[in-house]
């Protein structure tokens, strides 16, 4: 499930921003904004959900 918050990667490979990783900042109709900060830019890019997936952020021990 994708919440505000979550980091995710960009899945569409024809999208100009394939396996991008942003944070997603709200959801709403089966769309997503996602946040990418890289540098000296932010941007934020919608999405559909289909074309986003889950990143493990979590530390393996």
């Amino acid at each position: 499930m994708i919440f505000p918050g979550t980091t995710v990667e960009v899945t569409n490979i024809d999208d100009t921003y394939y396996r991008f990783r942003g944070q997603v900042q709200r959801v709403c109709d089966g769309k997503a904004a996602v946040l990418f900060e890289g540098g000296n830019w932010d941007k934020v890019v919608t999405f559909k959900l289909s074309e986003l997936a889950l990143v493990e952020t979590s530390r393996k021990k």
